[in-house]
């Protein structure tokens, strides 16, 4: 199991500075993330835990793990433990409206991170990754990496994730401008490291010729890596990830994976922390607007020595 040090922990947040915690900073923080098994969604927990503490609130962190009705008994949770704020890695871009309105009828302000819900106006800020920009960068890395053409597949993420379709659709726009590049199969792989083991090893039996793999994230094209080894078609096959987690990281440096794009998790889930402070205290979020997109940064063999914590990327 992936582990994050204290020190970890302040490296990762050290990026936009905390505000000194005022006095009356004080109540719950209740901090939902989607699967801490996964170091992605570990990271958000911690990083948003140990903002929130220390700006002078207690936290705690739960995780629904993509079921919309465990979300919605943890939001039952959060509200009868008279949280004041909420920091939600959404479920589903629909199935999890009706909890945050729970939330909101409640008068506790929610703060979504990582994930959007398709409505606007109820969350007080919706603060995610620029997923499409983070796909055209992945992509493009892609391109270089493959040379000269081929086919490939495509790991797709969860389809109740916006995320999912968003960078589908980057990598296509991007893509669809090389002809000598033939995508020849996707299949659904949600995020998941053995799903995307299991999908390649099907994509490989139906496409044994493929050179290319560009998945949805990192955890996907962790599993593909996996299939293609026992395969003995990794050296064949360039692969491509999302994410920027510490395994990927680690795969680049091996020369397995071509490159991951980082997201900074590690930014907008303390970001989401502060404002949600800033709203307790004053009533705004200190923010332009509810929805709110950080770019993505690219990790290639040439700069993975910078990553000095959990997605983060020393510039």
């Amino acid at each position: 199991m992936f582990k994050m040090t204290r020190r970890m922990l302040l490296v990762a947040t050290a990026s936009v500075p905390l505000m000194a915690a005022a006095a009356s900073a004080e109540g719950l923080i209740t901090i939902i993330v989607n699967d801490p098994a996964n170091p992605y969604w570990f990271t958000e927990g911690e990083v948003a835990k140990a903002t929130a503490e220390e700006l002078g609130y207690t936290a705690n962190v739960a995780a629904h793990r993509g079921d919309t009705n465990t979300e919605s008994t943890l939001i039952d949770t959060a509200i009868t433990n008279r949280s004041v704020a909420i920091i939600l890695d959404p479920a589903n871009a629909d199935g999890s409206v009706g909890a945050v309105q729970k939330a909101v009828d409640a008068d506790i302000p929610v703060f979504l991170v990582n994930a959007e819900i398709n409505q606007e106006g109820l969350a007080k800020a919706q603060l995610v990754s620029n997923n499409a920009q983070g796909a055209a960068l992945g992509a493009q890395a892609w391109v270089e990496a493959m040379g000269d053409g081929g086919q490939y597949v495509e790991l797709f993420g969860a389809p109740s994730d916006n995320n999912a379709q968003t960078r589908s659709n980057g990598y296509e726009t991007v893509l669809s401008q090389y002809p000598e590049f033939e995508k020849v199969g996707q299949e659904v792989a949600n995020w998941d490291r053995t799903q995307g083991y299991q999908r390649m090893q099907s994509l490989l039996q139906a496409n044994p010729d493929i050179n290319g793999v560009i998945s949805g994230n990192d955890e996907m094209a962790l599993g593909a890596i996996a299939a293609l080894k026992e395969a003995g078609k990794l050296d064949q096959v360039t692969v491509g990830g999302f994410d920027g987690s510490p395994d990927a990281v680690e795969a680049v440096l091996a020369g397995e994976l071509a490159y991951t794009v980082l997201q900074p998790v590690a930014i907008f889930s303390a970001e989401a922390v502060r404002q949600a402070d800033n709203f307790i205290k004053t009533g705004e979020t200190g923010a332009d607007a509810e929805k709110q997109l950080f770019d993505c940064l690219l990790i290639t063999t040439e700069n993975a020595g910078n990553y000095s914590a959990p997605f983060v990327l020393d510039q």
